[in-house]
Order: C-alpha cells, then sequence, then structure tokens
C-alpha cells in the first residue's frame, strides 16, 4: 500500500510542478517540452498508482496518502 501511495504522490507533486513551467513558458512564447514531458511523467505515475491499488482511490483517500507518506518520511 506505501508504494502506491508513494506513486501517487510524487506522480500529483510533478504535475503540480509542471503547471506553472507550462504557464511560463507560454507567457514568453516558447515550447514547454520539459513541462510537457513532466506532465506525462507525473500522469503515469499516477495511473500507475490507480491501477496496482485495488479499487483504485477515492477523493478522501489522497489527503491520506500524502499524510502516510509525510509521516514515513518524518520518521
Amino acid at each position: 500500500m506505501l508504494t502506491q501511495d508513494i506513486y501517487l504522490v510524487s506522480g500529483i507533486v510533478i504535475v503540480c510542478f509542471a503547471i506553472p513551467s507550462i504557464l511560463g513558458a507560454l507567457a514568453e512564447r516558447r515550447s514547454p517540452r520539459v513541462a510537457a514531458v513532466a506532465i506525462m511523467v507525473g500522469g503515469s505515475l499516477v495511473l500507475l498508482a490507480l491501477s496496482q491499488k485495488p479499487g483504485g482511490y477515492t477523493l478522501r483517500e489522497v489527503p491520506e496518502a500524502f499524510v502516510h507518506i509525510a509521516a514515513y518520511f518524518l520518521r
């Protein structure tokens, strides 16, 4: 269960960090190549987590996954 939580949390974090990069690239009229790759990697991690956990994740379980991962790394 911890492995799927790590995939989910890291995928969401990567996607969230890629969004400002996309907006910055578009504002400067550049193509957002690196941000597009980051979106694909993050999205793939989220899909991997969803496919590996039986029953998938509900919206209530996503914040719990963040808490579990934070608690795991702060030990």
